[in-house]
């Protein structure tokens, strides 16, 4: 068994990359989910960021005001108040998925895609959090695949995807640079990680890039198997 992290900044490519590797095998959960679902009406996570933030992120259906709640988190500089009540919720959620995962396969591959496993870390110590889970990604992580890109391509894809042209298209471009601001660069990752996957947008060379990780990735999954079965 291994437990893989899977990330990358906004626009690098690392769900193309997650979708690689879920059909090599392995299997795959996005923290940007979790997250997602657990900031619906009735979690305990909604709550909490309803009680922090107040009646303004919250629309007539009672559903949040996503666009609103990170005004506030990005503009406002409140994303680290944000960010500690999303994440520990997250995190909890993704170990309890990993043994289930390992418990019906023991020689799985499970990969968590998240594009903040090491501001978790940052973000965590920030508060004072030194000793716990969140500040440190080696306690619930065995290996990191990082997926970079250049910043102006980044910029570009997740643009792209928010809108096609015109002022838009120009307040997209903004809040991914704002967005960018707030994430480690890549090179402060690659030096952390175990895998550096470079996507520069060709998909072949991406393909062929997860094929290799994956291979190895494997091989260490079928390794530690293997201990267990001698001890």
């Amino acid at each position: 068994m291994l437990r893989v992290g899977l990330t990358g900044g906004l626009g690098s490519g690392k769900s193309t990359v997650a979708a690689f590797l879920r059909e090599l095998g392995a299997h795959v959960i996005e923290a940007d989910a979790l997250g997602r679902e657990m900031m619906a009406p009735g979690h305990f996570v909604y709550s909490q960021i309803v009680g922090t933030f107040g009646p303004e992120v919250v629309a007539p259906d009672g559903q949040l005001r996503r666009a609103r709640l990170a005004e506030l988190a990005f503009k406002g500089g409140r994303l680290n108040d944000l960010n500690a009540i999303i994440h520990p919720a997250v995190i909890a959620a993704q170990q309890r998925w990993m043994e289930e995962i390992f418990a019906s396969d023991p020689a799985a591959v499970a990969v968590v895609e998240s594009a903040l496993i090491f501001e978790v870390v940052r973000d965590a110590r920030a508060r004072g959090e030194n000793e716990g889970i969140l500040a440190d990604w080696r306690r619930r992580i065995d290996r990191i695949v990082l997926v970079t890109a250049p910043s102006e391509v980044k910029i570009h894809r997740y643009a792209a995807r928010v809108a096609s042209s015109g002022p838009a298209r120009e307040a997209a471009e903004a809040d991914a640079r704002l967005r960018l601001s707030h994430q480690i660069p890549d090179a402060e990752k690659a030096a952390l990680a175990d895998y550096v996957i470079d996507n520069k947008g060709d998909i072949g060379a991406l393909r062929a890039q997860v094929a290799t990780v994956w291979l190895q990735l494997k091989a260490l999954s079928n390794k530690s198997l293997r201990s267990l079965s001698l001890e």
